[in-house]
């Protein structure tokens, strides 16, 4: 299974968009502070998670998202990928 993926910074609120087999153990690589990308915008949190089956479509999927930028219309036209976080699901 390939996963695409979205942090977002507890410090600016910013996004990164990445595709891993290994969400969590990706997660943990940018709170550990071993990615040049996001080691300044530490600590980050899981926010948006979609599984493919093939590689090459999950690759396709993230480079559309780094392309998009838009985190509104992400957060419209995906929402169904985004993790609530149980404090705020009522």
């Amino acid at each position: 299974m390939y996963y695409v993926y979205i942090i977002q910074s507890l410090k600016d609120n910013s996004w990164y968009y990445g595709f891993s087999e290994n969400p969590q153990r990706r997660l943990l690589f940018h709170n550990q502070g071993s990615s040049r990308y996001t080691k300044t915008k530490m600590p980050w949190k899981l926010i948006f998670l979609k599984n493919f089956d093939i590689k090459t479509e999950a690759l396709k999927f993230e480079r559309y998202l780094k392309k998009t930028k838009n985190k509104k219309f992400i957060s419209s036209a995906y929402a169904e990928f985004f993790i609530r976080d149980v404090a705020q699901s009522g």
